[in-house]
Parts: C-alpha cells; sequence; structure tokens
C-alpha cells in the first residue's frame, strides 16, 4: 500500500502503525498529488491512503486520475473533518471511503485490510451515507435517476436502495427472505450495469438519483 500526505510526521505516524501489522507494507510515501499519482502509476498499491488536502494537485484530482486508470487500486481519503464536502467530491471521484486522522490505529489497520478485499465491504456505512445525505440535500435529483430505472430490474432496485442504507450483504438477505449468495450476486450486477466502481459509488448514485431520500429508512 502507499500513503499521501503534505505532512512529513503525518505519514511517519501512519506508516509506524501499518508497518506494525505483519501482512501489510508500504511501499511508498509521497507528499502531494501529483507524485502520488505517479507513484500509484509506478508502484499499483492495492490501497492508496490519500490526504484531501495537498499542494499543487490535491487529493480529489488525484484520486480521479488514480482510480481512471488503476482498476485495482483502492483509495481512502484522509481527513480531519468528516462532513467536508471535498470528502464528498472525493468518494464521487471513486475514492473506496474515507478515514478521519484521529480514528484508532487498529480501526485504521481494519479499514485498510478492509479496502484491500474489494467491493464487498463497504467502510464506516453509517458516516459515509451521513456525508452523502448531507450533500444531497442540496441537489436535486438528476438525470441519473432515469438511468437507474432503466438499467435496473425492481429487484435489483430495491437491492441498491438497501445498500444506500448502509446494509451489509447478510442483513440484506435476511430483509428479502434469499441467500446471501443470492444478494451478492445482485450487487454486483446492479454496480456492473451501472458502471460503478464499489458499494460507496451506489450509495452516492442512489442518493443522486433520487431512489432514497435523505433522512429516509429502509
Amino acid at each position: 500500500m502507499a500513503i499521501a500526505d503534505d505532512q512529513e510526521l503525518v505519514r511517519a505516524g501512519l506508516r509506524g502503525i501499518i508497518e506494525a501489522e505483519p501482512d501489510i507494507q508500504v511501499i511508498g510515501e509521497a507528499s502531494d498529488g501529483e507524485s502520488a499519482v505517479a507513484l500509484a502509476f509506478r508502484e499499483r498499491p492495492d490501497v492508496f491512503l490519500m490526504d484531501v488536502r495537498m499542494p499543487g494537485l490535491d487529493g480529489i484530482q488525484a484520486t480521479e486520475q488514480i482510480v481512471a486508470t488503476l482498476a485495482l487500486t483502492r483509495v481512502l481519503v484522509l481527513t480531519t473533518f468528516d462532513l467536508d464536502e471535498n470528502v464528498y467530491r472525493a468518494v464521487k471521484a471513486g475514492a473506496a471511503g474515507f478515514l478521519l486522522k484521529d480514528l484508532p490505529a487498529e480501526d485504521l489497520v481494519a479499514a485498510i485490510r478492509s479496502a484491500a478485499r474489494g467491493s464487498d465491504a463497504l467502510l464506516a456505512p453509517a458516516v459515509t451515507r451521513r456525508l452523502v445525505e448531507r450533500f444531497a440535500r442540496r441537489r436535486p435529483p438528476t438525470k441519473a435517476s432515469v438511468r437507474v430505472a432503466d438499467e435496473l430490474t425492481a429487484r435489483e432496485l430495491e437491492v441498491l436502495r438497501l445498500v444506500a442504507s448502509g446494509l451489509s450483504n447478510a442483513e440484506i438477505a435476511l430483509e428479502l427472505h434469499v441467500s446471501g449468495t443470492t444478494v451478492k450476486t445482485h450487487v454486483a450486477r446492479v454496480l456492473m450495469k451501472l458502471g460503478l466502481r464499489d458499494r460507496v459509488q451506489a450509495v452516492v448514485v442512489a442518493y443522486e438519483s433520487g431512489l432514497v431520500t435523505p433522512g429516509a429508512q429502509h
């Protein structure tokens, strides 16, 4: 994995926490967005911890460039404030999720492992949903609503709605009285049909399309 932050002490602290784990290796560091993109293209890390605010090319622009080219690299954005519109933009840009810089070390490690596993895990679902809800309130439904309705079956729409509510595959299976494998298949089809990278982007699309409204309960 790799780390990008413009503060050397922050990078050193993150590296110290991460490299204390025998199964995770930091293969490089970057102090700005441009060097982060170059590092990602050169080393192709499984996970990239990306600070949002950096000089020059910022973390959001770097995230866009990385996820557009490297399908297997998962970007986790680092921020001081969880309800930051820049973080919302980063999630829309393709970040797998976001982490607060003051989170406990064990949660940081767990998030990295979760991101490395791929699209089945939605990082911090309650917080991610809260972030999306806050900024979705400011925007009317977009043309994405038509695309979502046209592309998905009724069952897939229901699964997307439950994903956006923060439910895990197991919880969705209980809700719909189907197997976990069936839910996993539905989620994969939703992501494929809508051209989405992961469940985090599915949450954004669900809110921006009007399929789920802020404050709604599943």
